[in-house]
């Protein structure tokens, strides 16, 4: 009996284990996500003359946006 028990508590585990990962995975999609739209929001409100002295045009600013997000 002991040895049910001890399997069921680690099916158990094994399920809050993949829940906890699941809930980790989406809050750190959702803080990507989260950059991406401040990024591109803050970038989007720049003048042409501002985006001139970072080095940028408006046709570059979606790029650095997901760059700022996904590949840092």
């Amino acid at each position: 009996m002991a040895y049910e028990t001890n399997s069921l508590g680690a099916v158990g585990n094994g399920i809050i284990d993949r829940m906890n990962t699941l809930v980790a995975d989406y809050r750190a999609a959702a803080a990507r996500r989260k950059v991406y739209r401040d990024t591109l929001r803050e970038l989007s409100a720049l003048s042409d003359r501002e985006l001139c002295d970072l080095g940028l045009n408006h046709s570059e600013i979606k790029r650095v946006a997901y760059q700022a997000a996904y590949e840092a």
